[in-house]
């Protein structure tokens, strides 16, 4: 495999002008692409990996990205992006899900095998976003609808880097107990298995204990869209069974409260 070459994030030198794949002597690429190496040393924070389809819209945003100034490098399908999780540990991973290769499912799962803790964030149509959310851990990835704006995206990579989680890694609310980084929750000691959306939820519900969440917030926190209320009242409902009822208090009108 040709080797990926990173960007440093430090300058503001445009040495990312466009992503070619690039076949080693001999023998077909998995479709890596190779950006040119920079002239200044290599910045100290965690770099992005970046798995998109080449085409001009990927060598855009790679361009962008680098001028918001992250760090990156990028691959070309889902085989080299595997081999570039092993062989350079990246920090973060932005994954299109119709990268070629192994489909989404198949490749998120031996993503998380391979890097536990690495953060994913997904690149999706609104069409694939239901079967995406599933593949999703609600402590350590996140989604993007196409079209996106790079900035946006730019503010996600950086909240990821930053550890905007782990600084708060358990959430707790009485007997209510939220490990972030594990994605995990008790309730009065005892173990209690949410999904990821689920989980995403309680998390938006922990982060404003006793106050009065309207569900546009929990629609923006947890769907990363304008869902619809009747949405959020379902997944409360979902919420409600696995915590117990008397934990969740609906405030007509307003939103939902978190009670201990």
């Amino acid at each position: 495999m040709v080797p990926l070459a990173d960007c440093d994030n430090r300058t503001g030198t445009a040495c990312c002008a466009a992503m070619l794949p690039v076949a080693p002597p001999g023998g077909a690429s998995h479709g890596v692409a190779v950006i040119p190496r920079a002239r200044t040393p290599l910045s100290p924070a965690p770099h992005v990996l970046l798995a998109l389809p080449t085409t001009a819209t990927s060598a855009s945003v790679l361009r962008s990205l680098r001028a918001e100034g992250v760090g990156v490098a990028a691959v070309g399908d889902g085989i080299g992006l595997l081999d570039a999780v092993r062989t350079r540990g990246p920090g973060l991973v932005v994954l299109d899900v119709e990268l070629p290769g192994p489909d989404p499912g198949t490749l998120l799962t031996a993503l998380h095998a391979e890097a536990p803790h690495l953060p994913v964030i997904a690149i999706t149509p609104r069409e694939r976003r239901a079967s995406l959310l599933p593949l999703l851990r609600a402590d350590r990835d996140d989604y993007l609808l196409r079209p996106f704006a790079v900035d946006e995206l730019a503010a996600r990579i950086r909240l990821r880097l930053d550890g905007g989680l782990p600084h708060h890694p358990v959430l707790r609310h009485g007997e209510l107990v939220l490990d972030v980084a594990r994605g995990e929750v008790t309730v009065d000691e005892r173990p209690v298995a949410l999904s990821p959306t689920e989980l995403a939820l309680l998390k938006a519900l922990l982060a404003a204990p006793g106050e009065v969440v309207p569900p546009e917030r929990l629609a923006r926190d947890v769907w990363n869209e304008d869902a619809s209320a009747n949405l959020v009242q379902v997944y409360i409902s979902y919420l409600r069974r696995k915590i117990g009822p008397e934990r969740i208090r609906t405030v007509r009108g307003s939103g939902y409260v978190l009670e201990r």
